[in-house]
């Protein structure tokens, strides 16, 4: 999951900040936040909450140009758990899912299709 979040954030210009064994801080210069990951386990989290996995998250993320982005991830061998899809309303995207279940969107915003 942290290598499938850094490749998107690394192809909209941003990057990991900091990292380390079981954990990445990923932003972007224009975003004013930061993405914490931490590997299911990891001692820093407590005790009741390290083993847990995600139900019910999706983490979006707007790129420029979805189709490119999911080529880029599938070549990197990133498993694509939703492939391509154009909805009605304009929204382009597609999805991966980590290993903790995060699911992990990538949304291209388009014209919608006319009536």
């Amino acid at each position: 999951m942290v290598g499938v979040v850094g490749a998107s954030l690394g192809l909209a210009g941003g990057g990991a900040d900091a990292g380390g064994d079981g954990f990445v801080s990923l932003g972007h210069p224009d975003a004013g936040m930061n993405v914490v990951l931490l590997r299911r386990g990891l001692e820093v989290l407590l005790e009741g909450l390290r083993d847990q996995h995600a139900a019910g998250l999706i983490l979006a993320f707007t790129v420029d140009d979805a189709a490119g982005t999911e080529t880029r991830l599938r070549e990197a061998g990133v498993e694509i758990t939703l492939p391509l899809l154009d909805e009605p309303w304009g929204e382009r995207l597609f999805q991966v899912t980590d290993p903790n279940g995060v699911t992990v969107q990538f949304t291209e915003w388009r014209a919608a299709a006319a009536a």
